[in-house]
C-alpha cells in the first residue's frame, strides 16, 4: 500500500476522524458542557444511526438527490457549451470575464425569493438557484482547460485540411476534459450545499433542508436530532465528492499520472 493509494488515505482519514471525535468527548466531559446545550458527540452519533431507520428522512434524502441531479445535469449542458464557445473566442471571453466574475460571488440562496417570484414553482427555484451556483466552477474550468490545449497540436491538424469543429472534437475537448471534469466535481459538492441550503429557507420545499427544518421546529429532542441531520448532510456531501473523485482519477488516469510526473 503505497503513501498516496486511496486505501491509504481513506484510512488516514479515519484515524483523523476518531482522534478529533475522541478528543471532543474527552474535552465535553472534561468541561462538563450542558448536554442540552450541546450533546456529547457519542449521543449525536446515535441519534445519526436511528435516522437510519426513518423512512421520512430517506425520502428527504432522496428528494435532494433528485433536484441535484436535475440541477447537475442542466449546469454542464449550459456551461460546457459555453465555456467551449468563450474558450475558443479569447476576444469574446476576456469581454464577458467581467460579467462572469460580478454574478460569480453572488450567493445563489439569497436569489430564491426573487426566482419563487418569477418562477412560482418551488421545484424549478431550487433548481434554478442550484443551477446558478453550480455553473461557475464548470464553466471557469472548461475556459481554462482550452487554455491549456497545445497549440502546436491544434495546428498539426489545421495543416491535414481540419476545420475547426474537427480541431475542437479530436484536440481541444480530448485536452481540456480533465478540467472539466475537476470542474464538475467541484460544482457537485457546490450543489449539493445550495440545495439542502435552499431547502432551508424555501418555505414550501421538500428534502433534506426541510426536514432539518421540521426537526428545529417541532421541538422533541433539542439540539441532537438537529446536528444528527447534518451529520447526515455532512455523509452525503463526502460520498459525492469520493464518487466523482473516484470517476474522475478512472477516467483521466493519464492526466493524473502527467501531473505527478
Amino acid at each position: 500500500m503505497t503513501s498516496g493509494s486511496p486505501l491509504r488515505r481513506a484510512c488516514l482519514g479515519t484515524v483523523g476522524v476518531l482522534v478529533v471525535f475522541g478528543a471532543a468527548q474527552l474535552a465535553m466531559w472534561a468541561a462538563r458542557v450542558d448536554p442540552v446545550i450541546f450533546p456529547l458527540p457519542s449521543v449525536v452519533l446515535g441519534s445519526a444511526a436511528d435516522l437510519i431507520s426513518s423512512g421520512m428522512f430517506w425520502t428527504s434524502v432522496l428528494e435532494t438527490l433528485g433536484v441535484w441531479a436535475e440541477a447537475m445535469a442542466i449546469s454542464v449542458a449550459i456551461a460546457v457549451p459555453a465555456g467551449l464557445l468563450l474558450g475558443s473566442l479569447p476576444r469574446a471571453e476576456h469581454a464577458v470575464r467581467p460579467v462572469i466574475e460580478f454574478l460569480r460571488p453572488i450567493p445563489s440562496v439569497v436569489l430564491v425569493p426573487l426566482v419563487l417570484l418569477i418562477v412560482q414553482d418551488d421545484t424549478k427555484t431550487e433548481v434554478a438557484v442550484i443551477v446558478f451556483a453550480a455553473v461557475w466552477p464548470i464553466l471557469i474550468n472548461t475556459v481554462y482547460g482550452l487554455g491549456e490545449v497545445d497549440p502546436v497540436a491544434k495546428q498539426t491538424l489545421r495543416s491535414f485540411g481540419f476545420g475547426p469543429v474537427a480541431v475542437a472534437g479530436r484536440v481541444s475537448l480530448p485536452s481540456a476534459a480533465p478540467f472539466i471534469a475537476t470542474g464538475v466535481r467541484i460544482a457537485a459538492s457546490v450543489a449539493f450545499v445550495v440545495a439542502v441550503a435552499a431547502e432551508l429557507i424555501g418555505s414550501g420545499m421538500s428534502g433534506i433542508g426541510s426536514y432539518l427544518t421540521q426537526v428545529a421546529t417541532s421541538g422533541t429532542g433539542g439540539v441532537t436530532p438537529v446536528l444528527a441531520v447534518a451529520v447526515w448532510s455532512g455523509v452525503l456531501g463526502l460520498v459525492i465528492n469520493a464518487v466523482f473523485v473516484g470517476a474522475e482519477r478512472r477516467a483521466f488516469r493519464w492526466h493524473h499520472m502527467l501531473v505527478r510526473s
